[in-house]
């Protein structure tokens, strides 16, 4: 929290003036106490001050980087700390940097994730609009959804040539939120989220039509030009030609 800074003036009005023209800030962004009202005295003899102590009120920015200040000091490790609100979209962005930034990251951001998860417990307490904070550095987080956004098309291409469903490894919700866009718009595959956290994980699994149409041992119904029935449909089971009659799930890779 900001120190208070002791401010005299004539009226309390005055120090308050004189509080804004020190912290460069509007009167609406100070939080102040009254110590002295002070008093004109008689005819200005026995006249005295009012004595105000004032900070700048703080806001969620400096709320968050407080808390991070506060942790990097008991972790003993020295942190430059960037903070900026986004008002329209309701979110903070905090940039850290330093010499020993790969130990804040940790093993698959884990740690970089903690911290982002309890910065915002700090900034959203008693907040009735939530605010979302994101805490980055070195810009792990682009280079960990371009590495998220390529695993999922591998994974994509490995469902498609066995046609069997793939989990992948336990992820955060932003994490999983990656995949699911990555493969929104895949034709031959869908996603979908199981277990729970921590261990909540994507399941990439082959499309229902498109699995059925190249499963052979499905019940089938074929149409035959060629049949004793004049053209009409030939009811047939296991047909093992089916399979030619309809290919597009496969090789889409």
């Amino acid at each position: 929290m900001a120190d208070f800074i002791r401010v005299e003036g004539k009226t309390v009005e005055d120090a308050l003036t004189e509080a804004t023209v020190i912290l460069g800030t509007t009167s609406e962004m100070i939080d102040f106490e009254v110590i002295e009202k002070g008093s004109s005295g008689f005819l200005g003899i026995g006249s005295k001050p009012a004595i105000i102590k004032a900070r700048k009120k703080m806001t969620l920015v400096d709320k968050a980087i407080e808390f991070l200040e506060n942790v990097f000091e008991k972790m003993g490790i020295v942190v430059d700390i960037q903070g900026s609100m986004n008002e329209e979209e309701k979110t903070i962005d905090i940039n850290l940097t330093g010499s020993d930034m790969g130990n804040l990251i940790g093993k698959r951001g884990q740690t970089l994730d903690s911290l982002q998860y309890l910065t915002s417990l700090v900034v959203n307490k008693e907040m009735d609009d939530y605010i979302r904070v994101k805490l980055d550095t070195e810009n792990y987080r682009e280079r960990r959804k371009e590495t998220l956004e390529n695993l999922a098309k591998n994974i994509s291409m490995k469902v498609k040539r066995t046609k069997r469903p793939v989990k992948l490894e336990p992820m955060n919700p932003y994490e999983r939120r990656i995949i699911h866009s990555a493969l929104q718009d895949d034709k031959y595959v869908y996603t979908k989220s199981e277990g729970e956290e921590p261990f909540r994980h994507v399941v990439v699994m082959l499309k229902k039509e498109k699995r059925f149409s190249s499963d052979r041992s499905e019940r089938t119904y074929r149409y035959d030009r060629g049949n004793s029935y004049g053209g009409g449909y030939n009811r047939g089971y296991g047909n093992k030609n089916y399979g030619n009659t309809d290919r597009s799930g496969e090789g889409e890779e």
